[in-house]
């Protein structure tokens, strides 16, 4: 059984989206506080960001956010959060968040965040790493991302085993259980950049 001791969630800084999406951030959030797992996230305190952050922190958790200097203002980078850790660019702030996590989970969001979320698959798929990537598909929100990777695969630009780099799960309350169920991974990733 894998053992995660820090999540990072990837998700939106958008406060428009749907009030099951807030209420996803906020459920998982105290999910993850309850359970004394540390949340890595982009350090925003706006949208489904701020929402997660203010609920782990609210139930007594850590968190660490990880935001470049240029997005600090942009996204109102949480100066409330267990520690801040600003960059100097997007891809150090990616880096960071892959090297203090144990696994990985999506919510919804934009661009930003099926940036983050096809980097680390790709990361995955080049064996950079070996961690758990769940997404999260709240009221079918993800179901065009499923649709799409089973079309790449369709049309020879994926591989069948390809499909396995990330598990789909209802609701956040699947989160932590199917963590547990997953086997040992590997955290190569975290040798490379330390």
């Amino acid at each position: 059984m894998a053992q995660v001791r820090s999540l990072c969630v990837y998700c939106g800084s958008s406060a428009r989206g749907r009030d099951s999406h807030h209420q996803a951030a906020r459920q998982l959030g105290r999910l993850m506080a309850e359970a004394r797992v540390r949340l890595v996230y982009g350090g925003g305190r706006i949208g489904l960001m701020g929402l997660i952050a203010d609920a782990v922190l609210q139930g007594g958790g850590e968190v660490v956010g990880i935001i470049p200097r240029f997005l600090d203002q942009v996204e109102v980078g949480h100066s409330g959060v267990s520690r801040l850790i600003v960059t100097e660019n997007m891809h150090e702030r990616k880096e960071k968040m892959a090297e203090l996590s144990d696994a990985f989970v999506i919510l919804p969001g934009g661009l930003g965040t099926l940036d983050e979320t096809f980097e680390i698959l790709t990361w995955k798929q080049l064996q950079l790493h070996d961690k758990p990537v769940l997404v999260v598909d709240v009221d079918g929100y993800w179901q065009p991302l499923v649709d799409l990777v089973d079309r790449m695969i369709e049309e020879n630009y994926a591989k069948p085993e390809h499909r396995a780099l990330f598990r789909i799960v209802a609701g956040v309350d699947e989160v932590l259980p199917a963590l547990a169920e997953m086997p040992e991974f590997r955290t190569e990733i975290e040798a490379k950049w330390m």
